[in-house]
């Protein structure tokens, strides 16, 4: 079989997943279903994979998705118990102090805060977070997923303490063959790595500082009453500004300290220099925007939980301090878990593993305390002391969340298997590569010398099907430095493209949406929350090309390969 039509087939899933969420606005828990049943028969039929495999690869995914469940539930049973003790209230006054215009509201909630979260934990909490925070100040649901799922760009190629470098490109490449290469000409894998670090924090840097612009826009376009995108451009230089605070020490940090720390060190720079400059005023529009009244909200907006939420009230005094202690709690102890080498080797000291499932190969090992939802479930019962609540008040909390998780749950049993078997499809009787990698073979060999512009694009390709940026760096580093070597250009910058379409990739992975979606409580608007968050991602792939074709063929690029 020629490898355009392999390319043809691969793609199938995805095409049929785009008309079904975007085209004809199929709610996910209808779509999935039917898209996992085509990615079965064209494993099964076409690439010949064995039924034993497509088996262990469902497996596999089902496991994974009992981790995101578990992720989402802490996202929502904080929340809940946040709702209950009355902090909300108190958390959504102290935001509007700071400034009441929606716009500002967003960029320090999300891009800062957000980009915090995405430091410390990665794999799609941040907008487990900061979605429901921005629910919880009054922001529509719809906004806050598609706010959410902005911030899903330019922190995660270093969330989770730099994963998906460390381990997604480390594991992804030829290390060892690569690295017997660099010592005969004078360099080190190690030193090959951080130059691939310092590329990929210059273009985020490049790139992202413009996201909090694009954020706003988005948010006045289309969920303003006027649908104007001259209310967003109104707030340039605050939004440029606040970019700015956060990239500046972001590539610094990146290029001089590795990749562990980037996104975690721009948002605790970035996030006092904003606040303040919000709080005086500092390049603030004297016109403030706000979402139309609640009684003009399309139903496709809200959710019944986001009702809930605007008729809790705090039932005794309580200061703003106590009542972001949480907040900030989830945000230390993930940090402390992922640097500190005693509290990490703790954490992941209990784990369920399931090893070589049906003699496949395929695995999976579930570490429920090290999760981002152990960490949340252990605040909630912190929180519940501090914040003085009755028994009752967190019991129906808990019943909340499960069952807005049990909504998401239904959908990500079909979406995430899926996945994996799209990933694990290398192993087959047909011969043919993975259908991720069939896809980017395709597009590689069709586009010749101009490659580096589509780079991206792959990049994200692989993180949409998979929902994760770490997982596309581990499928397409080696062919990205394959397609590189070839063309005799940088192998690293190339790298280092794969790694930022990666991440920008995770605005419009499917199950990262639906994910999303359930922790405010909002479910059957995927697609539509698909074909707002598409905009950002084509620009946010085009442009890192751009500076890649510039990077590529007019720049004289560090690569110790290439001597």
């Amino acid at each position: 079989m020629s490898l355009g039509l392999q390319a043809f087939y691969a793609s199938l899933p995805i095409f049929l997943a785009g008309l079904l969420l975007i085209g004809m606005r199929v709610s996910a828990k209808k779509a999935m279903p039917l898209v996992y049943i085509a990615t079965v028969a064209i494993a099964f039929f076409v690439w010949e994979v064995t039924f034993n495999r497509v088996l262990a690869s469902t497996i596999q995914g089902l496991l994974i998705t009992i981790a995101v469940l578990w992720i989402i539930f802490g996202a929502i049973l904080l929340l809940n118990t946040l709702k209950h003790s009355g902090a909300i209230s108190i958390i959504r006054q102290g935001f509007n102090n700071i400034s009441p215009d929606r716009r500002v509201q967003a960029i320090i909630i999300a891009w800062l805060f957000g980009s915090f979260i995405e430091g410390a934990s990665g794999f799609g909490t941040p907008a487990a977070i900061a979605a429901p925070l921005l629910v919880a100040i009054g922001f529509p649901a719809m906004a806050a997923v598609m706010v959410g799922m902005m911030i899903q760009s330019t922190p995660v190629s270093f969330g989770a303490v730099g994963t998906p470098i460390l381990i997604g490109v480390n594991k992804g490449l030829d290390s060892e063959g690569i690295g017997t290469t660099l010592q005969t000409m004078g360099s080190s894998w190690d030193s090959y790595l951080q130059i691939i670090t310092s590329e990929v924090a210059i273009t985020h840097a490049i790139v992202g500082t413009f996201m909090p612009l694009f954020m706003v826009i988005m948010l006045t376009r289309f969920f303003g009453e006027n649908k104007s995108w001259s209310e967003g451009l109104a707030i340039l230089p605050f939004a440029i500004f606040a970019g700015l605070a956060f990239t500046i020490p972001y590539a610094l940090t990146g290029i001089f300290l590795g990749a562990e720390f980037p996104s975690l060190i721009g948002a605790l720079v970035g996030l006092p220099i904003v606040v303040i400059a919000a709080k005086n005023g500092f390049l603030i529009p004297k016109t403030t925007w706000d979402f139309p009244p609640l009684d003009k909200w399309p139903s496709k907006w809200i959710s019944k939980l986001e009702i809930k939420l605007d008729a809790m009230s705090p039932k005794e005094p309580m200061s703003l301090t106590i009542a972001w202690i949480p907040y900030i709690l989830v945000a230390l102890i993930l940090v402390i878990t992922r640097v500190s080498t005693e509290a990490k080797a703790f954490v992941t000291s209990f784990v369920i593993p399931f090893k070589d499932i049906l003699g496949e190969g395929v695995s999976y090992t579930i570490s429920p305390l090290y999760l981002p939802g152990g960490i949340l479930v252990f605040v909630v019962l912190i929180t519940y002391f501090l914040h003085k609540m009755q028994f009752k008040e967190l019991k129906e909390a808990i019943s909340e969340s499960s069952k807005v998780m049990i909504g998401a749950g239904f959908v990500l049993v079909f979406t995430i298997p899926l996945v994996r078997i799209l990933i694990n499809s290398g192993i087959n009787t047909s011969g043919f590569d993975s259908m991720p990698v069939a896809m980017a073979n395709f597009v590689a060999s069709t586009v010749g010398d101009i490659y580096p512009l589509f780079a991206p694009m792959v990049g994200a390709l692989g993180a949409f099907i998979a929902g994760s940026n770490t997982v596309s760096n581990m499928m397409l580093s080696q062919f990205q430095f394959g397609v590189a070597d070839a063309l005799g250009i940088s192998t690293a910058f190339m790298i280092a493209l794969q790694a930022v379409g990666a991440a920008a990739g995770n605005m419009i992975a499917i199950h990262n949406v639906v994910a999303a979606s359930a922790t405010v409580g909002l479910l059957d608007q995927e697609g539509e929350t698909l074909r707002k968050t598409i905009i950002p991602t084509i620009y946010y792939c085009l442009f890192a090309g751009i500076l890649g074709l510039i990077g590529m063929y007019s720049l004289s690029l560090i690569d110790p390969l290439m001597k």
